[in-house]
């Protein structure tokens, strides 16, 4: 891997055990040429692996002995340009602690100077345009080194060497204030320090970071959140904050060690946090127990919340549903409405990174949005594959290349819901497989006929294979645990298209190595209005009640309470309903979170994805019990259909004795997970994958691995890939790969 201080580390260590030869970085890796003594050249070998920096990774180490040339010392050469591109390109890391002592040192030269970074720290993946990692490789190939800088860059014993970033304020990138006209209103500190004053003052903040804009208010301002929700168009969804130190985040958080861990760790994602205090604006995560927290992690985020002394939301820059901002200009124009002021820098970003987000569930990690700090690092398999590129879903969309036996996965992208978004699926493609040089000789993709990544694939010359969505979901957990199958798969989410035409989503696949077989699923009900209801759970659940009901739904008083009161709506749900119009079959568990959300009166519209389910959970935790509602598996041409009736009818009795919806909601979810452990009694198979949104559902996901392992099952669930539908991709490149072996 690259850009982490291997090199140098190489430099000293041959000197100290007094060795001659070269060290460079090349596309392939890193190449060594020792000479000297064996017993020398075994330790060497031994503290290579043992004392690596630890940023880097090894994933290979090839040598051999050949005839002594008489080197009379040890040199770092310059990098070989040419040969196959497999070297690991870093992700982008937070500041390292001697960087963060210089920058709030005011003796030091880099003392409040925004980019400062060395070996260990600072921007890799987005600005990097092409291996080998040098800087006439990167964007900061515009700044020339000052004297000082180049000195550090020069020696191998400083921590600065071949740090492609250096800079200083001499010689490097600088911050400027901006107004919504794009004149400047001031430069360097100042522009911080004026920056800092309109946060205070109640402002919106644009700032460009390390992969892209920020839109920043402070934490506590109900009136700026408000304000920010508006002009951002983002009514409820969840806003990340950045929290001045982790002191801070225990104050108003509960904070177990692995996600202090992961809150200080080099990667700096946002984690999920359970509140347990009233400092934060209730603005900033509505009716929701979590907080999405990170701390500074680069030097421009220290010197700003080091000004403020308190938390600030720090959202991506964009409108809902469109890529973040990562040039000021662009920013200008996009962001113009939103924001009042804008802080900016003129270190070009090559490509836009959000910000990761991280959950802990089982004392593990689990990765839900992967990007700055992880992407792109690839997952190894255990074989090489074709070329092949994946389009991924359309929402939360993610590509990958294979490479070898490596699997190189971009940063999240988004829903590809619009022309901004597509140029920046497209834009990432380009730039991935730019890196590495990379031709494909296959394209992967959904089999859903209109997700725009499929069309994509649809619109190249190259060789196209499709891969069911949710095969795709449980061969991509299988992926990163290293699994071959036989498995059973269980794949639940929100919209996937089946193999028969309809829309699943709460599927059971036996999968080997080689195939899958559709073992069981949810019942299917009817969704009235369709890609409609999915934004109205209100229609889905009487969807699932006609499924029940079938006319009397709208005829009995009894259900009155479900059916809207204006007459117009209300008979044109029957219609849709009774003559199959628009109101396509699902077997989604998603929707099934939904509907029940929607009958306990928890959800009737939702403004962002995942919304009545997130409120579902949420409302399971404020009880304890392991009381379940009762269901049926009924066997229907070698096929097990998990029929929720009984289910449905226990939570309409609950509701009409006035049971809460937060027993009803903590039900619910107990007799999804004896479901899923029932099914897997009757399949047999020992190893249990679990992938798909709902599994990003900590209630339901830690049940559903406690109660498995009760019964002697062994499950599996994602850690390096999301379970949602940015895991896609890594699923769709080994289906593939699995099925050309199969022929």
């Amino acid at each position: 891997m690259q850009g982490v201080g291997f090199r140098p580390f190489v430099y000293r260590l041959a000197d100290e055990l007094r060795l001659t030869g070269w060290v460079c970085n090349s596309t392939q890796g890193v190449t060594i040429e020792l000479e000297g003594p064996a017993d020398r050249l075994d330790e060497f070998l031994i503290r290579l692996k043992n004392e690596k920096p630890r940023l880097s990774m090894i994933s290979a180490l090839d040598y051999s002995f050949q005839t002594p040339v008489g080197y009379t010392d040890f040199k770092v050469i310059d990098s070989l340009p040419a040969g196959d591109k497999s070297a690991l390109v870093l992700p982008d890391i937070a500041i390292c602690q001697d960087c963060l002592q210089e920058i709030f040192n005011p003796d030091n030269r880099r003392y409040r100077y925004p980019f400062t970074n060395c070996t260990n720290c600072g921007p890799r993946y987005s600005i990097i345009e092409s291996l080998p990692y040098d800087r006439g490789n990167t964007t900061m190939k515009i700044f020339r080194m000052c004297d000082k800088c180049l000195m550090e860059y020069e020696d191998p014993r400083n921590r600065r060497f071949h740090a492609q970033p250096n800079a200083c304020p001499e010689c490097g990138p600088h911050l400027e204030l901006w107004d919504r006209l794009g004149k400047t209103q001031a430069m360097y500190n100042d522009a911080l320090l004026m920056a800092c004053q309109a946060i205070k003052q109640g402002q919106i903040l644009a700032v460009k970071g390390l992969g892209g804009f920020h839109l920043v208010v402070d934490a506590t301002n109900g009136q700026a959140i408000e304000r920010l929700r508006q002009l951002k168009t983002r009514p409820e969804k969840p806003l990340a904050l950045m929290y001045p130190d982790i002191a801070v985040i225990k104050k108003d958080c509960e904070v177990k060690s692995i996600e202090e861990e992961l809150l200080c760790s080099p990667e700096s994602p946002i984690v999920l946090l359970k509140l347990k205090s009233n400092s934060i604006s209730s603005q900033v995560a509505p009716d929701n127990p979590y907080l999405g927290i990170m701390l500074p992690y680069t030097p421009l985020h220290h010197l700003l919340i080091a000004e403020l002394k308190s938390p600030i939301v720090a959202t991506s820059g964009n409108l809902a549903d469109e890529p973040i901002c990562i040039d000021e200009n662009e920013a200008l124009a996009r962001l113009n409405n939103i924001a009042d002021i804008f802080l900016v820098h003129n270190r070009p970003i090559t490509r836009h990174v959000d910000d990761s987000i991280v959950r802990v569930m089982m004392g593990q990690m689990t990765i839900m949005r992967r990007a700055r700090g992880y992407a792109p690092l690839p997952i190894s398999l255990k074989q090489s594959v074709p070329s092949i590129l994946a389009v991924g879903a359309h929402q939360k969309n993610s590509i990958a290349i294979a490479k070898g036996s490596q699997v190189f996965i971009s940063q999240h992208i988004g829903d590809l819901d619009n022309r901004l978004a597509f140029e920046t699926f497209t834009k990432t493609i380009k730039s991935l497989a730019g890196i590495y040089d990379f031709s494909p000789e296959n394209i992967i993709c959904d089999k859903h006929p209109d997700y725009t990544s499929s069309k994509y694939a649809r619109d190249t010359m190259l060789e196209r294979e499709e891969v069911q969505h949710h095969y795709a979901h449980v061969i991509s957990c299988m992926a990163e645990n290293e699994l071959d199958g036989p498995v059973l798969g269980v794949a639940w989410d929100g919209t996937g298209y089946g193999d028969d035409g309809t829309i699943w989503g709460g599927e059971f696949l036996k999968v080997d190595k080689n195939s899958y077989m559709r073992l069981a699923h949810l019942r299917p009900f009817p969704l009235p209005g369709g890609e409609k209801a999915i934004e109205e759970p209100w229609r889905i659940a009487i969807g699932l009640l006609y499924e029940l009901f079938g006319r009397k739904l709208f005829g009995d008083p009894e259900y009155r309470g479900f059916i809207p009161s204006d007459k117009k709506i209300n008979d044109l749900m029957r219609k849709m309903l009774e003559h199959n119009i628009n109101s396509p079959i699902t077997s989604s568990a998603g929707r099934l979170f939904d509907a029940v959300a929607s009958m306990v009166g928890l959800c009737q519209t939702i403004t962002f994805e995942g919304q009545a389910a997130m409120k579902l959970e949420f409302a399971a935790l404020k009880v304890k019990t392991d009381e379940t509602y009762e269901f049926v598996i009924d066997h229907i041409s070698n096929s097990y259909i998990l029929n929720w009736e009984p289910m449905i009818l226990s939570v309409l009795k609950d509701l009409k004795t006035k049971i809460s919806a937060n027993l009803i909601a903590a039900k619910f979810h107990n007799t999804l997970v004896e479901m899923i452990v029932e099914t897997a009694k009757l399949v047999g198979e020992k190893n249990i994958v679990l992938s798909g949104g709902c599994f990003q559902n900590k209630y339901l996901t830690e049940r559903t691995i406690t109660r498995l392992r009760q019964e002697g099952f062994t499950p599996f669930w994602h850690h390096l890939v999301p379970p949602n539908d940015g895991g896609i991709c890594l699923g769709q490149i080994v289906a593939c790969f699995q099925e050309s072996n199969k022929e």
